[in-house]
Formats: C-alpha cells, sequence, structure tokens
C-alpha cells in the first residue's frame, strides 16, 4: 500500500514539474480575464508564435503597415476595418470599435500604425480586436498610435 501511495505522490509531483510555466506580464497591466498573457513587446515575433500555435486570447502589441482599407463593419457594435502588414510579412485584420473609440478618419494606405489589443487566431494570419479602452474596466485597454494621435 505504501508503494502505491509514493507511486501516486510521484506521477501528481511529474505533472506538474511538466505543466508549462505562465508567461509572466511585461510592463503594464496583469492579464485580464480569459486572457492568456500580456505581451508588450512590439515585436513580430510574438504575432508569429501565436499563430504557429494558434493561440488567442493574447494581449498583443505591434507596428504595420496599411496594405488594404476595408469596409465598416456594422453587425453590433461597429468597427473600423483594415488590414496591416508586419515587418515579417505577415498580415493581419485590425478591427477598431467606432463606438467605443473615435474613427481613425485620416489613416491611409501606406500608413504606419502602432497597436494594442487582444489577438485573435486565424487562418489567414488573425485579428486585434479591443483596440480601445473598456468603459466597464474589465478588459486591459488598448489602443492606436497614427500620425501621433492615440486612438482609445
Amino acid at each position: 500500500m505504501n508503494k502505491l501511495v509514493l507511486i501516486a505522490a510521484l506521477v501528481v509531483a511529474a505533472y506538474y514539474a511538466l505543466l508549462p510555466t505562465p508567461a509572466a506580464p511585461d510592463r503594464h497591466e496583469a492579464p485580464a480575464p480569459g486572457a492568456s498573457s500580456v505581451i508588450h513587446e512590439a515585436s513580430d515575433a510574438a504575432f508569429d508564435d501565436a499563430f504557429a500555435s494558434r493561440r488567442s486570447n493574447l494581449q498583443l502589441e505591434g507596428q504595420g503597415t496599411v496594405v488594404k482599407l476595408l469596409a465598416d463593419d456594422n453587425d453590433g457594435s461597429r468597427h473600423q476595418r483594415f488590414i496591416v502588414r508586419l515587418g515579417s510579412g505577415r498580415t493581419l485584420l485590425l478591427a477598431h470599435n467606432i463606438d467605443l473609440a473615435k474613427r481613425i478618419d485620416t489613416l491611409r494606405t501606406g500608413d504606419t500604425v502602432s497597436f494594442y489589443g487582444e489577438y485573435e487566431w486565424n487562418a489567414k494570419g488573425g485579428v486585434m480586436h479591443w483596440t480601445h479602452h473598456d468603459p466597464q474596466g474589465r478588459h486591459p485597454g488598448g489602443w492606436i498610435r497614427h500620425n501621433g494621435l492615440t486612438y482609445q
């Protein structure tokens, strides 16, 4: 009986030892409920890793060049939509809630934008949303920077 308890304890200890360690939040806020990690490095590697591993609910920061302006999504909350190309060549859809944040009226193809929000995986490269404040304060506030102005 003692051997059985010892074996069970070793199995449990091995299980917990092999669990991945959660990523530590970087400079700003702790992960939001439902967000798996917060990364504030404006690095294409974070997007490449998230895409390759099909991860979602990640707070990421990045920068890219606008390659296409899309029609607004007017179903439910209205979103200004556009596609950016990261330095790595990967493209990413930004869906900016214009019911909660100001529209970026001066946005043009070829412009550079910086952004922070929640990444959601999809087969086309992913979607960034929550690029605005949370009026209820339950989710980390995101933003988009364009031509020296911050939209949040």
